[in-house]
């Protein structure tokens, strides 16, 4: 490595928040192979788009979905999108509440069941909630009406609680009595009940499973650094990560 390598600003990345623990890792395994820095900012990935729309500097964009790097990229602002990583919506439920794949849709529409989900357009997670209630619609006609209606928008957006340093947001929201019945990937809902061993992940029913495809891109501004540390979450290296992490991750060679 040149001496000038090791002074270079750090690659400026902006991703998912339900990729933190897992890029964290990603770039700490990059810095110590290349000993180049990353600096990350997490949030939702429909914010974080408007925020580099509106000019925030950005190198790599890491999002839950598709469509914010796919709207970068058609602006002009960046390379091509990669799939990158794919994940799951699972149904996190307080202790106590009795929730199956097969009465998952009673127990969302139940009045007494408090149903949390992230805020649509600002974050992909609250998109996927809001499928899974199209999906309910067409098997109980009127449930997209009662559920966007009853849902409890708890985070994604920018005036969301933060969670406690060190705990999980989603476990914490159910262990307040924020939410009976949490949809959130499945990612998380792991995480939440690493911290909360007494919560419960219910998958979703084949009829309203929905599935998130990550996408990867580039800012044409960006450095050699930034492509670099690109094409490394892409590899069989930070492939694997994504994997441990509970993410389906498509570039590993098995």
């Amino acid at each position: 490595m040149s001496h000038a390598d090791s002074h270079a600003d750090p690659v400026l990345l902006h991703a998912a928040g339900s990729l933190r623990d897992a890029l964290n890792e990603v770039a700490a395994s990059y810095e110590k192979s290349t000993g180049l820095k990353v600096t990350a900012t997490y949030g939702a990935s429909g914010t974080l788009r408007e925020q580099i729309e509106r000019g925030t500097r950005a190198e790599v964009f890491a999002s839950a979905n598709m469509e914010h790097p796919l709207a970068l990229a058609r602006a002009g602002r960046s390379g091509p999108v990669a799939l990158f990583a794919r994940n799951q919506l699972c149904a996190l439920v307080r202790p106590g509440l009795a929730v199956t794949p097969a009465n998952m849709l009673d127990r969302m529409l139940d009045p007494q069941v408090k149903l949390g989900t992230s805020t649509p357009r600002a974050d992909p997670s609250g998109d996927y909630a809001w499928e899974v209630f199209r999906k309910a619609d067409a098997i109980r006609p009127g449930a997209f009406a009662t559920l966007s209606r009853k849902a409890l928008q708890l985070t994604g957006s920018p005036i969301s609680p933060a969670a406690p340093i060190g705990r999980n947001l989603y476990g914490t929201l159910i262990a307040q009595g924020r939410a009976d019945l949490f949809l959130t990937y499945c990612t998380n809902a792991k995480a939440a009940v690493r911290q909360n061993p007494d919560q419960q992940i219910v998958a979703l029913p084949d009829s309203l499973a929905v599935g998130a495809d990550y996408g990867l891109t580039v800012m044409l501004t960006a450095t050699p650094a930034a492509w670099r540390f690109a094409f490394f979450i892409l590899s069989n290296d930070g492939q694997q990560i994504l994997a441990s992490h509970g993410f389906a991750a498509p570039g590993m060679q098995h």
